[in-house]
């Protein structure tokens, strides 16, 4: 039976006193210290959590979620680990075995990685099933953000909180991805990409969604000042098909509508990245391409055009380290579906490793030595057992290894993959931020979602940054 993890804020400033020595000795692990470097931390996971060990991983990993089922980290974008490293910023869906309803609640769970805590901090109504409530960090440990909804008027809106405090400020605007120096937040709609793919949004009543129509300027995209909670649109999706270099030509596709999905800033917090998707009205497929512009809205570029991306096939585009160039699976004429770069204006294409992509997660570590992504449990490439393979690419010997063999299927998964897409369990592998030696991963353990956390330090180097 699960252990009852759920606790007031007493409860758990108690027990975080008890297990850290006081609020303020938390802090301390948050602070830098004379070198201006944030102090080591030594985890000792063997003796908190249960190691995993099915099919001899090569790597060292353990369940970090093992009292609290239906856990999940949000993306290969961003880190669930805190900047220090001691916590990680998790979501708790509501159950399983169907999509949510407008109005669940999720849970918002912090784990501490040196105490071995799992606590539940925060109940929220702005999430769905793929990425939750968009938990993840700012600057320090003392801000942690997602997204919640007023079900009044049921409009979505961000929350800061200081996970150590309880201390919570609502924001104008919603999170879908937080900028690495913690000051800016940027998202679409959040109502509004649910009509595009389900699971990446928030749940709401179908009569309190936006449709669009055509090229629209009330819609685009939206970045958050964290510090004051102010919000505005630094370009609508009219502005960017309009202004966009090379130009955007949707018209052998016929009429349709623009929408946006995924917002990603790059290393440098300057730069946005944009899934834009056109939607031809005789036509259910969508049509995706991809975007990049500055902070403000400002020298709007196309990255990957929609004759390479929705015409040929690719997946998951992400940022490279160096917050210039691109990547993402990609097919590649004659060659078949690769990992490509290319630069935010769509220059200097290339592919990165003749090694075969797939249509993974692909995230790519600081040194630019290794590639790292997942697959689907149903790819031709994976085990045909429900697990999927968390890959490490050697990009200077072009070596692929399976570090870690995973189930990836629920039930509910299994029994319906056709109707339960939005209920898919994806690894979503995430480098931490504080060395870039280890890496967090979702998958089922007992017919449930865990997340896991394993250590790579033996195998990439140690970057700090």
């Amino acid at each position: 039976m699960e252990k009852l993890l759920s606790c007031t804020r007493r409860d758990f400033l108690k027990h975080s006193a008890l297990s850290i020595g006081g609020v303020g000795l938390a802090f301390s692990f948050c602070s830098t210290n004379k070198s201006g470097k944030i102090p080591d931390l030594k985890y000792n996971f063997d003796s908190l959590f249960p190691r995993y060990e099915q099919f001899n991983p090569l790597v060292p990993i353990w369940c970090v979620t093992p009292d609290l089922d239906r856990c999940i980290h949000r993306f290969h974008s961003s880190s669930p680990f805190s900047p220090s490293g001691r916590y990680l910023g998790l979501t708790r869906l509501s159950r399983e075995d169907r999509p949510p309803e407008p109005g669940e609640v999720a849970e918002i769970v912090l784990v501490d990685l040196i105490s071995g805590d799992q606590k539940i901090i925060a109940e929220t109504r702005g999430w769905d099933t793929q990425l939750g409530a968009q938990v993840q960090w700012g600057a320090n440990d003392t801000e942690l953000f997602f997204n919640d909804v007023d079900t009044n008027a049921w409009m979505p809106f961000g929350v800061k909180m200081n996970p150590l405090t309880g201390a919570k400020k609502k924001l104008d605007g919603t999170i879908y991805m937080v900028s690495p120096d913690g000051k800016w937040a940027v998202s679409t709609c959040l109502r509004r990409i649910g009509a595009t793919q389900a699971g990446y949004g928030v749940i709401i009543p179908k009569e309190y969604v936006p449709v669009n129509k055509g090229l629209i300027d009330d819609d685009g995209v939206f970045v958050t000042n964290t510090t004051t909670g102010e919000t505005r649109m630094i370009a609508s999706y009219k502005r960017i098909v309009e202004e966009a270099i090379p130009r955007i030509d949707v018209s052998r596709y016929g009429k349709g509508d623009f929408y946006g999905f995924h917002t990603k800033w790059n290393a440098h917090s300057n730069r946005i990245m944009l899934v834009l998707r056109y939607m031809p009205e005789n036509d259910k497929k969508r049509k995706p391409m991809l975007i990049t512009m500055m902070r403000d809205g400002g020298d709007i570029r196309v990255a990957i055009p929609a004759s390479e991306w929705a015409d040929k096939g690719g997946n998951h585009p992400n940022w490279q380290p160096d917050g210039e160039h691109v990547m993402m699976n990609l097919f590649v004429d004659g060659k078949g579906l690769r990992f490509v770069g290319a630069k935010y204006d769509g220059t200097e294409r290339k592919i990165m490793t003749p090694e075969p992509a797939n249509r993974g997660h692909c995230t790519l570590h600081p040194s630019e030595k290794f590639l790292m992504t997942d697959a689907y449990p149903n790819e031709p490439v994976a085990f045909g057992d429900d697990t999927s393979p968390l890959w490490l690419i050697d990009l200077e010997k072009d070596q692929k290894k399976t570090l870690v063999r995973m189930k990836a299927a629920t039930p509910h998964f299994e029994n319906d993959p056709s109707e339960a897409n939005e209920m898919r369990v994806d690894l979503h592998p995430a480098w931490d931020t504080r060395t870039y030696t280890y890496v967090a991963i979702n998958g089922v353990d007992n017919l449930t979602r865990r997340v896991y956390v394993a250590d790579l330090s033996g195998i990439v180097p140690r970057v700090e940054r």
